[in-house]
């Protein structure tokens, strides 16, 4: 199996990694109800398919996506434990009122609580999951956050520090401070903003890249129908926030270029959901990509991925009939 290195880091990762989102179940940004046992059948089956990385957050179901990764490989052997990448900064209290913090007192509060959930003594990378929140919200204690990351990593609690959804002067400011290991971005076919300035900073300047949502939240599996998606619950976050790719003429637009995907994926024997996230991976600043999942069936239906290359042509096609580049929160 092909590893790559993330960035300068001793971090030697596959191309696909599991994202472990949908694990955390319902809730804030949850998506919809989910069973644990499927999730931990689903990180089993990932790392028999060779995938070595599993990217989670505390948010994730409030602590619950991490409890269940820490499930699932108590039940390995220690040699086959994948790493375990986890995040920082979106906070709740107790009455799961979700908030953002990067102040020092919260950051070693959250990296202590995610050794305690995953039951391990570091953390193999730490994240943080994003700059400020809302979205564009002044970010005035991202260099006390990025600061006291850079201290728990010397202290031995954290192998390797990162950023997710950083911009090009976010990261500046940060690497001013120490190095950042890896960028955690949105990045499809259908979110190719990053293109412009973010991935060639990091290529320039030796950051690895770990996209998210590199098969669109799902529309870019192939398995997609409006009915499907009307009949998803109202706790799904996609359900909940309206997510643009969902909603119409966009959603029609993407069903017609999944038809490319799988006409390009049979030529091949492989699936949609492969040919998006080999686009994804096409990139030369990509490193990896973080491909949820929810069952073993899913994993079944991506993994294959990380040996699949698009050739040129391939790519330069996908490429005529993607329709206009949209924005997700």
């Amino acid at each position: 199996m092909e590893l790559r290195q993330v960035g300068k880091s001793d971090l030697n990762i596959t191309p696909v990694g599991l994202g472990a989102w949908a694990m955390g179940g319902e809730g804030v940004f949850g998506w919809g109800p989910q069973e644990d046992a499927e999730s931990v059948a689903a990180i089993h089956r990932s790392v028999e398919r060779g995938i070595n990385w599993i990217d989670t957050a505390p948010i994730y179901g409030m602590g619950h996506s991490e409890k269940i990764v820490a499930r699932a490989l108590k039940e390995m052997n220690p040699e086959d434990r994948p790493m375990v990448f986890t995040k920082c900064s979106i906070v709740w209290d107790d009455e799961k009122n979700v908030d953002h913090s990067l102040k020092a007192g919260s950051v070693r509060k959250e990296v202590e609580d995610s050794l305690e959930r995953l039951d391990v003594d570091v953390l193999d990378l730490a994240q943080v999951h994003r700059p400020s929140w809302p979205v564009g919200a002044p970010d005035p204690d991202l260099e006390e956050g990025w600061t006291t990351l850079a201290e728990l990593k010397a202290e031995g609690k954290i192998r390797h520090i990162a950023v997710s959804n950083f911009d090009v002067v976010q990261m500046e400011r940060a690497q001013a401070i120490a190095p950042i290991t890896s960028l955690q971005p949105p990045y499809s076919m259908l979110m190719r903003q990053i293109e412009d300035d973010i991935l060639p900073f990091c290529l320039e300047n030796n950051i690895g890249v770990l996209p998210y949502s590199t098969m669109q939240n799902g529309l870019l599996t192939g398995r997609w129908t409006r009915e499907r998606y009307e009949a998803l619950p109202p706790t799904d976050w996609r359900v909940q926030f309206k997510s643009p790719p969902f909603q119409e003429p966009l959603f029609s637009q993407i069903l017609e270029l999944v038809e490319v995907l799988k006409e390009i994926g049979n030529a091949h024997g492989r699936s949609a959901a492969e040919v998006a996230v080999a686009w994804a991976l096409h990139h030369p600043a990509v490193t990896g990509a973080i491909v949820g999942a929810r069952s073993a069936e899913q994993v079944d239906g991506f993994a294959g991925a990380m040996e699949f290359r698009l050739s040129g042509d391939e790519y330069a096609r996908i490429g005529e009939d993607l329709p206009e580049s949209i924005t997700l929160i």
